[in-house]
């Protein structure tokens, strides 16, 4: 059989002032029609459909559009990751579950045989999927617990959940199946891009690579939106990878969705297909001349602007906003200027003077001096306010 795997679709996501909803609407008909012409058999998601755990009216709509046009032709699994709502995945689940061939949304972390193992029954296809949702430090997995395996490490009970998924496809094999483990957490050694969230990719939150189960033909994981192969996987898996450049983290990263080929009893096979959609984050860094001269090539990008500039310039970000439609970011960058250097058994300098002295190293120009009256003004207030 044939499995598509995505990940980390973050409908809802802003760029700046840039509603990005027409991208991502474009990304998923273009991982739509990549199914379709790959005639795959199942999707996975390996997690954060959303960008929020209570997603905006548009963007709820736009995250089950982008389910519903990839389970027209085959069932779609989809576990909640970290930026998602467990209790929204659950409530949603039994509303969409008919829809197409299926949609599979799995928000709780559940026992593998309470709905945490889904099998050809309820997929209509010949394959077992582990569904393992993002765990969040202080969820209490009922089942983990009782079993005396929930106190430990953040990477203990991850290992310790994976564990119990890879018994249970052991219990539920068959010749005919193919057993896979969709999850959203991150492994340690793994490339980290920049724009995920930072609470939820520290130390605490790192499994290690032996978590992964050897019971699987392929883990489709995600929350790392770096396309890339699990480091240190015992079995064929991938961070799929974001949908979009998320920020310019991301900036020049291609993105993808995995396509995974896989018999019952042999190592599943990988290849990946470029998605083309979204417009290009660019980071460019020049005098404002030398920026405005490449205006059009930039005009379409998403833009991150350092300028190099030699004074205060206060029409910088009007002058930026008025020439690149899609800019994002804008700053001034002002060489480092050397401090001047008092003799030895100089007079320490007064501190209009230090004054003087900071406004030259940071502007290029001489202190306007009307400035420098208005320093000294504010200099007698403090000294009379605390005489």
């Amino acid at each position: 059989m044939r499995i598509l795997h995505t990940a980390d679709w973050h409908v809802g996501r802003r760029l700046g002032r840039h509603d990005r909803a027409a991208e991502t609407a474009a990304a998923l008909e273009e991982v739509a029609r990549i199914a379709d012409d790959q005639a795959v058999d199942l999707v996975l998601v390996s997690g954060d459909v959303f960008d929020r755990p209570i997603p905006p009216v548009d963007a709820l709509s736009l995250g089950l559009s982008g389910l519903l046009r990839l389970a027209e032709c085959r069932p779609v699994v989809a576990v909640a990751g970290n930026h998602d709502s467990p209790e929204l995945f659950d409530a949603l689940a039994p509303l969409i579950r008919d829809q197409g061939r299926g949609i599979h949304l799995v928000g709780g972390i559940r026992r593998p045989e309470e709905g945490g193992i889904l099998g050809p029954d309820e997929l209509g296809v010949p394959a077992l999927v582990a569904c393992l949702p993002f765990l969040r430090e202080g969820r209490i997995v009922d089942f983990m617990r009782d079993a005396g395996e929930w106190y430990g490490q953040y990477a203990d009970r991850v290992a310790a959940l994976c564990a119990a998924f890879d018994a249970g496809l052991v219990a539920r094999a068959q010749a005919d199946l193919v057993p896979m483990l969709v999850a959203h957490f991150m492994v340690g050694g793994v490339h980290v891009g920049g724009s995920e969230r930072e609470l939820h990719v520290g130390g605490a939150y790192v499994a290690s690579s032996q978590a992964i189960p050897p019971g699987p033909q392929y883990v489709a994981l995600g929350h790392i939106h770096a396309p890339q192969t699990i480091p240190g996987s015992p079995v064929p898996g991938q961070y799929a990878g974001s949908l979009l450049p998320l920020d310019f983290g991301e900036a020049g990263e291609t993105k993808r969705v995995v396509i995974v080929d896989a018999e019952p009893g042999r190592i599943a096979t990988v290849t990946s297909i470029e998605l083309r959609s979204g417009r290009p984050l660019v980071r460019v860094q020049g005098t404002w001349e030398e920026i405005e001269a490449r205006a059009d090539e930039l005009h379409d990008a998403y833009l991150d602007l350092t300028v190099r500039v030699g004074g205060t310039d206060t029409e910088l970000g009007r002058r930026a906003a008025d020439t690149f439609p899609y800019l994002v970011n804008v700053r001034p960058f002002r060489p480092d200027r050397a401090r001047r250097v008092r003799p030895a058994g100089a007079p320490r300098p007064s501190d209009s003077e230090q004054y003087a002295d900071y406004f030259r190293r940071d502007t290029g120009e001489e202190p306007p001096e009307a400035l420098l009256s208005l320093f000294r003004e504010i200099l007698d207030e403090v000294a009379d306010a605390t005489a």
